[in-house]
């Protein structure tokens, strides 16, 4: 397990370590005529462009496509409270901060908004089979995924400086208080997430080791099926306040913190499509100037939780 979980580790920072040994500092966009649209040394796009004016005349790839179709797809995960969840009003809609940073960038591009709720496992590949121009569902920034997919600035942050934490059962919590309790436990993480990258660097050992969805990680842990979940703490904050009695909680005083310039929640295309991300970054920048998204997911959350409670009416 321990040789298992340090292979792990080394796959997926291998890109950061190529660069810090010299490797290429910067990749191309794939996008032809569109070569100065460039990614940082991170891989993931940081600049962006002024979408005052909506999509450019230069533009190509998807870009161009969206503006031919009139049309951008959004991939996104239906049940990601306060993100994205239906909408109460509308059910055949969706609600939530997300939905309305998807919204946003349609708006500044001219174009109509089509939504497409898809499963966890697929949201990142309907990319590649070109089912979607953008994925827009709390993407945290891996460097597996930024090898593989064309990710955006970040544009939002927890405010948990140290945002990673340890979710277990009520009944656990003397049981479990640091990450060497997790020895011949069984441990949970979402799927190619932050949590599981720095939990993969960071736990030294344990029995077994689930890759689940984000739902799946709570209901796995509340259900005795694994011991401990990696989480985001501000997203365990939320789902615990939906759901009041689910018998979990936080390993107090456990954090977890990456490194500033890969936090945050990221949009992503597909790869070689920066000139794409370069216009969502022009949205994001406005929105980071005015802090639209903070009050988005407040008032997302303010939704979420009326609903919560209607149905305890």
């Amino acid at each position: 397990m321990k040789m298992l979980k340090k292979a792990l580790a080394v796959l997926v920072f291998l890109p950061v370590l190529l660069l810090s040994a010299g490797g290429p500092c910067c990749c191309p966009a794939a996008a032809e005529g569109n070569a100065w649209y460039v990614e940082n040394e991170w891989n993931y796009v940081s600049d962006s462009m002024d979408v005052s004016g909506g999509i450019p005349e230069d533009a190509s790839g998807v870009l161009a496509r969206i503006e031919r179709n009139g049309v951008l797809r959004v991939a996104t995960v239906a049940s990601l409270v306060p993100r994205v969840f239906r909408d109460p009003e509308n059910p055949d809609q969706f609600a939530g901060s997300d939905i309305r940073l998807a919204r946003c960038i349609a708006d500044r591009m001219g174009v109509a908004l089509k939504i497409v709720p898809l499963d966890e496992t697929q949201l990142l590949p309907s990319l590649l089979e070109d089912q979607c121009d953008l994925a827009i569902a709390a993407l945290s920034y891996t460097p597996a995924r930024a090898l593989s997919y064309t990710m955006s600035k970040a544009y939002y942050y927890p405010a948990d400086p140290m945002p990673v934490g340890l979710i277990i059962r009520e009944e656990s919590r003397d049981q479990i208080t640091s990450l060497a309790d997790l020895e011949d436990r069984i441990l949970a993480a979402r799927s190619n997430s932050l949590p599981e990258i720095l939990g993969a660097m960071q736990v030294a050992d344990y029995r077994e080791y689930r890759r689940l969805s984000p739902q799946g990680v709570y209901e796995a842990v509340s259900r005795g099926e694994a011991d401990a979940g990696l989480v985001l703490v501000s997203s365990a904050e939320t789902y615990m306040r939906m759901h009041p009695d689910c018998g979990l909680c936080l390993v107090e005083g456990l954090n977890i913190s990456p490194e500033r310039a890969v936090m945050g929640d990221r949009v992503a295309a597909k790869k070689g499509e920066a000139q794409l991300i370069y216009f969502v970054n022009g949205v994001i920048d406005g929105l980071l100037a005015a802090d639209a998204y903070e009050d988005w997911l407040e008032e997302a959350r303010e939704l979420a939780e009326d609903l919560r409670e209607e149905e305890y009416d």
